[in-house]
This record gives structure tokens, C-alpha cells and sequence, in this order.
């Protein structure tokens, strides 16, 4: 008899119930219900498969076959297990994601979000399940046809070559998108008349060549005026230097095009200067970049250019060493102008990256020892997992401090801040030039690694993090999976939690570079200044 299409492959409801399961169980941070629907119809389908395909494998190797009436009962038993199930199981979930959502301090669910769950998963799977079919009655009338073997083989060549034509599809249309973005400045950003910035007065830069995301880094960020009435000291303009794709055709190019814009500016003649490696599209996040102009009253100078439009994980799978290279020339660039200048007689050069970013710039140099004998400084925020520098001293921690906030050398060089206090935290002295890391426990940038699809991570292991789920357990590609997805989320967090660090980057700045002269109830107000920049977005990949 034939099989109808709606009939459901019972090996593959089973395991795909199970991907449900482990799809709802607590990662790093939480998920709106619609995405979290939309994951658990996608783990439905992936288990549907592999449940599938291993009851096939059983009914090839077992021949025998249980009566009809067995049959029809054993799905009501399925049935009726799967109800119960859910009944059970919708709390349990419902408790795990609160969980969650309180310890990174976001409010509990709603009673909508249930309805939003089934919105997301339903659809999806189906869609999933029938895709498949589709695939399967391709390869079986291929079979039919010129036999298993070929048959199997022609399905795999029409599949991978729909697979890669679809992607290749999507994959130019986020181009054409993001190449679109990455031109008009936003309607709120205006072009600046300074001579403190690039495309400003005296520039040779063009104002539409600096990109996006260029423009808001020039166009944006306190003035003068605005520094003096927060921190009640003097200020002066701060220097932004920009060098978008479209200001050279060559990374050496535009770095060259940048250190001409630093000597203009009178970039080497203020207190603090700034090399900053931004991350895939170009972005430089306001919050860190305005908060070391607020601690040092503008005296600063912060030089950056752009090595692609488009967002840091695109960047990171398509094109891993433009950050690194595009990191290395500005710096070596900028190094060899401020080396040409007296010792006594020239600013701190300071080290800077965000995510992304953070890779590229500790990539520049060999060790920690090289980061110090070359700058003044280095801050470096939400390092990504696959950064040597990061994972040399992560594995170098001393005994007894925890992967996610380590101790190297009783701090002495180099420590790592989550929350405010921890850059005094350890008893011993931080000598200069300092190294500092921002780091949460619960951001999945920096626990993002492919060991994670099949090894226990250390994070996991005792004692955790106050604000990563007791409840949350590694299963083998299950939590690489999830904590993939909870890059989506890496900003959708207060900061003190997942990719948003506005709640320790002045701490950071200020370990690094020193306070400004700036007293305590002034550094106060510039904290809670820059931490009102963290407001939670919505879901969004990571910059």
C-alpha cells in the first residue's frame, strides 16, 4: 500500500521529540518565544531525520513486521505519551527560559509566548518535513529509475547543487543588502565641519567614502561642551579618524590615507591615542569609543578604518584574515609615525577591539610580552574564542581561577573585568603598560568554539558564573548549537550580561589609561552616562 504523504515516520516523531526537548533546555542567555519556536521546528526536523533514517536501517535488518492492529495502537501510545508529555514538559520549559531571562535580569515571559512558540515551531517543521520527503521521493524515483546506487548518487548532486545555488542566491542578496547599508549615512548624522575629523575641514577624506558606519563614528560622539558640563573639567574636541572602503582601494592605502589624517589633525600631540580595529562592517561601538573621550576630556585620539561592510560573522566564515591584516597594517602604520616622535614628547598608544575587532587586534602582536613592549595599553572586549592571545593566557590562568574570569601571574600584567570592582580585585600590583579584558561569563561570542559541538567546556564545569543557569547541561553538538543561536542575542541583554559591556568599559579605560584627573563623583556620572547607551535591542547579529 502506498504511504501517505501526511503519515508520520514514528522512529523520526521520537527523536525529533527529543531535539524539541533539547532544544528548550537553558543555554547562555534567553530567546524570544517566536525564535525559540523557530529552533525547536528546526531541531524537529533535523531529529525527524536521523529517527527516520535509523528506522529504516531497522526495518532493512529486521524483517519482521508487527500486525496492523499492534501498529495502530503503539500510535495511540505515542500519541497519548506526547500529549502527556507536553503537559508535563511546558512548565519545566517555561521554568527553565524564566530562569534565564532573571538571572540575566530581563522580565519573566508572558502568557502570549506560548501562542508565539507554536507560531514559530509549527510551521517550520512541517515545511522541514515535507522538504524532505520531497528529497526522498526524488531519490526513490532515481532508484526506480537507473537503480539505488546511481540513484542515490544523482539525488545527492541535485540536492547539493540546489543547496548551493540557494545559498550562493541568499548569500549575494545579504550582499547586495549590506553593500546598500554600508552607503548613505543615517538621516540623524551630520557632516562635520571640524578639522578634528576626518571628511572634515582641511580633510582630504570624502565624506561619502567613509561608509555607514564610518560616518556615525565622525559624525557622532560628545563635544567638547557636552564632556565639560558631565565631568565639570575643561575638555577639549576630541579627534576621530575614519578611513572607509571606498577613501583607497588598498588596506596599506587606506592606512596610509589614516596616519596622514592623525599628523593633520594634531593627533600625536594629544594625551591618549587610540588604534581601534572595528568589527566586520565597520562599526565602532559608541559606548567604549565615547567613554574614553569623557574620562580624558577629549584629549584623545581614536584612528580606525573599515576591511568589509559586512556583520562580523559573515566576515569571520568568508574572509577570517581581513581583520587580522586590516589590524596589523594600521597599527604598524601608526606605530612606525609615533615612534619617529620623542619618547618623553608623544601620547599613550592604546590597543583597542570589540568582538571581531578584539581578534584583529590581538592578532597584531606575538604574546602578551609583545602587546606590552609596543603600546602603552590594551583593552580588548568580548574576544572572540578563537583569539591565540585569549586562549594562551586563558589556558596559562593560575590554579584555582575560573575560565571565565582568569588570574595570569596574580594579575600582574594583564586581568580580566566583568562587573565593576574587578579591576581591584586581586591583592597584588597591576603594572603598566596594563592589558585588560572585558569578559562576561554569559557572552557566546567568547564561548563560541567548534570543540563545543563535542567536548565539555570548563565555563560549564563547577564553579559557574551567579548569572549562567545551574540547570544548563552540555550535550554533544546540542549546546554548540545553542550557543550559536544565542549569538542572535549577544546585545539583547542588560549590560553586565552576554555581548554588552557598558557597564564595565569606563572601569576599563581607566585601568588602562588612567583616570583623566577626574574625581570620583565625576567618573560616577560618565558610568552612568555610557552604561544609558546599553539599551536591550532586539535580536540581531552580532556587528
Amino acid at each position: 500500500m502506498t504511504k501517505r504523504w501526511w503519515r508520520a515516520d514514528a522512529g523520526g516523531v521520537v527523536v525529533g521529540l527529543l531535539g524539541v526537548i533539547g532544544s528548550l533546555t537553558p543555554s547562555l542567555l534567553p530567546r524570544p518565544a517566536l525564535l525559540q519556536g523557530v529552533v525547536a521546528g528546526l531541531a524537529f526536523a533535523v531529529g525527524y531525520l536521523v529517527g527516520a533514517a535509523l528506522f529504516a536501517v531497522v526495518r532493512r535488518l529486521v524483517p519482521w513486521r508487527p500486525p496492523t492492529r499492534l501498529v495502530r495502537g503503539a500510535w495511540i501510545a505515542l500519541g497519548a505519551l506526547v500529549i502527556i508529555g507536553v503537559i508535563l514538559l511546558a512548565p519545566i520549559a517555561l521554568g527553565w527560559q524564566n530562569e534565564v531571562r532573571g538571572l540575566v535580569e530581563m522580565p519573566e515571559l508572558t502568557a502570549a509566548d506560548p501562542a508565539l512558540f507554536v507560531l514559530g515551531a509549527a510551521p517550520v517543521a512541517v515545511l522541514c518535513v515535507l522538504l524532505g520527503r520531497g528529497v526522498l521521493a526524488l531519490q526513490r524515483r532515481f532508484a526506480r529509475t537507473v537503480g539505488f546506487g546511481v540513484g542515490l548518487l544523482g539525488t545527492t548532486i541535485v540536492v547539493g547543487l540546489g543547496g548551493f545555488l540557494a545559498g550562493a542566491v541568499v548569500m549575494g542578496v545579504l550582499d547586495g543588502v549590506y553593500a546598500t547599508r554600508n552607503g548613505p549615512p543615517a538621516p540623524w548624522i551630520a557632516e562635520p565641519d571640524s578639522e578634528y575629523r576626518s571628511a572634515g575641514d582641511s580633510s582630504a577624506m570624502d565624506w561619502a567614502d567613509l561608509g555607514r558606519h564610518g560616518t556615525a563614528f565622525v559624525g557622532g560622539g560628545p563635544t567638547a561642551a557636552e564632556i565639560e558640563t558631565l565631568t565639570g573639567q575643561p575638555a577639549l574636541t576630541p579627534i576621530r579618524v575614519y578611513a572607509g572602503l571606498g577613501s583607497a582601494d588598498s588596506i596599506a592605502e587606506r592606512a596610509r590615507l589614516a596616519v596622514d589624517e592623525l599628523v593633520r589633525t594634531g593627533a600625536f600631540e594629544r594625551d591618549v591615542l587610540v588604534v581601534a580595529t572595528a568589527t566586520g562592517s565597520g562599526w565602532l561601538e559608541p559606548q567604549t569609543v565615547d567613554a574614553i573621550e569623557y574620562v580624558h576630556g577629549g584629549d584623545t585620539a581614536i584612528v580606525s578604518m573599515q576591511y568589509a561592510y559586512t556583520p562580523s560573522w559573515v566576515s569571520f566564515v568568508f574572509d577570517p584574515d581581513a581583520p587580522v591584516e586590516a589590524a596589523r597594517v594600521l597599527f604598524d602604520a601608526v606605530e612606525e609615525e609615533w615612534l619617529g616622535l620623542p619618547a618623553d614628547d608623544r601620547p599613550e598608544l592604546i590597543s583597542y577591539g570589540l568582538s571581531l575587532g578584539a581578534h584583529g587586534s590581538q592578532a597584531v602582536f606575538g604574546d602578551l610580552a609583545d602587546v606590552r613592549s609596543r603600546t602603552d595599553g590594551a583593552l580588548f572586549v568580548g574576544s572572540p574564542n578563537g583569539s591565540e592571545l585569549w586562549r594562551e593566557l586563558t589556558a596559562a590562568r593560575d590554579a584555582g581561577s575560573p575560565v571565565w574570569q582568569p588570574v595570569v601571574d596574580s594579575g600582574e600584567a594583564v586581568r580580566w573585568l566583568s562587573q565593576a570592582g574587578d579591576a581591584g580585585a586581586l591583592p597584588g600590583p597591576w603594572r603598566e603598560p596594563r592589558v585588560a579584558y572585558l569578559q562576561h561569563a554569559t557572552d557566546p561570542v567568547t564561548w563560541l568554539g567548534t570543540e563545543l559541538l563535542w567536548s565539555e567546556p570548563e565555563w560549564l564545569r563547577e564553579p559557574r558564573a551567579d548569572d549562567v543557569s545551574p540547570a544548563m547541561r552540555w550535550m554533544p553538538v546540542v549546546t554548540g548549537v545553542q550557543v550559536t543561536i544565542d549569538m542572535l542575542m549577544g546585545e539583547s541583554v542588560p549590560a553586565r550580561h552576554g555581548h554588552n559591556y557598558g557597564d564595565v568599559v569606563v572601569d576599563g579605560w581607566v585601568a588602562v589609561t588612567g583616570d583623566g584627573g577626574l574625581d570620583a563623583e565625576a567618573l560616577d556620572r560618565v558610568r552612568r552616562e555610557i552604561e544609558s547607551y546599553a539599551v536591550v535591542q532586539p535580536a540581531s547579529s552580532v556587528n
